[in-house]
């Protein structure tokens, strides 16, 4: 039996040897993710809505929209469907946070949540990773913050890359990742797909 248990632990851990949740999609256990969303207790870390591509074109300004990789109109209407589906889950407003790429910020304005506040620990680093250890020590503690200090929903919208580094978690474009944080950096407490 304990044979048993080392091995499952052994096929959830990942690369780095952290346990990550794997996606909830029955209705109990989504339900308990936007509950630990709604008491302040987790945070969501959602991937930008759907923007075809990879990357940035060679020419990306961050202060010039159309030289960035930009939401489609599925990715619109993603987001949108997204902010309804925090509303009827008990999240009318949530203290948002967005990386300065305009598809973070589109994002976070379609889901109509709140003000959109940019925070740097949350700009792409898929260009120079260099920067990652810096951006995810700052996006951590903007979590840890918050959490402490309990409140509103934390909504934080970023890039596969970044969500990446801090939880192990690939997700695709839309999900949310569920949070909190734990002894070693964050907990991941569970998934939410795409709408």
């Amino acid at each position: 039996m304990k044979l048993i248990r080392i091995l499952l632990l052994a096929l959830l851990a990942g690369p780095a040897g952290i346990i990550v949740a794997p996606p909830l999609s029955a209705a109990s256990g989504e339900a308990q993710l936007w509950q630990a969303l709604r008491s302040g207790e987790a945070a969501a870390l959602m991937r930008h809505a759907l923007a075809p591509g990879t990357g940035d074109p060679g020419n990306f300004d961050i202060d010039n929209c159309a030289t960035q990789r930009n939401l489609s109109e599925r990715g619109r209407e993603q987001a949108r469907a997204t902010g309804e589906r925090f509303r009827r889950n008990g999240i009318q407003r949530a203290q948002v946070y967005s990386s300065r790429w305009c598809r973070c910020q589109e994002t976070a304005r379609l889901m109509a949540l709140g003000d959109v506040r940019s925070f740097a620990g949350l700009n792409s680093f898929f260009r120079d990773r260099s920067t990652e250890p810096g951006q995810s020590a700052a996006t951590l503690a903007l979590i840890e913050e918050h959490i402490a200090a309990g409140g509103t929903p934390l909504v934080l919208v970023t890039h596969q890359v970044n969500i990446t580094a801090l939880t192990d978690v690939f997700p695709g474009s839309g999900e949310i990742i569920v949070v909190k944080p734990g002894a070693d950096g964050l907990q991941v407490v569970g998934r939410i797909d795409n709408p």
